[in-house]
């Protein structure tokens, strides 16, 4: 499989988003930068999954991408109403 310049231009962005998002998620001064930081990660991921769809031809990635998403919102907004104090 041969990939054309602007998936491999995609590939690397994603790549490099997943870097920065990693060193916020692990340097970020405080616990609202990283959740921020980890759900910008999610959503990385989820565009990963879509770009292994399109590079593969498969909608079983759409579907684990669908279902990751889903999954992360819900963690990321558990996790904003941990830090908040849990109010109803």
């Amino acid at each position: 499989m041969t990939l054309s310049v602007l998936e491999k231009l995609a590939l690397f962005l994603i790549g490099a988003a997943v870097v920065l998002s990693f060193l916020r998620l692990l340097i970020g001064p405080a616990a609202p930068d990283r959740v921020v930081a980890a759900d910008t990660l999610a959503v990385i991921t989820t565009s990963a999954l879509l770009m292994l769809a399109a590079l593969f031809g498969s909608v079983l990635y759409l579907d684990v991408a669908l279902i990751y998403g889903t999954l992360a919102f819900v963690g990321v907004v558990a996790i904003a109403r941990a830090i908040e104090g849990g109010r109803p």
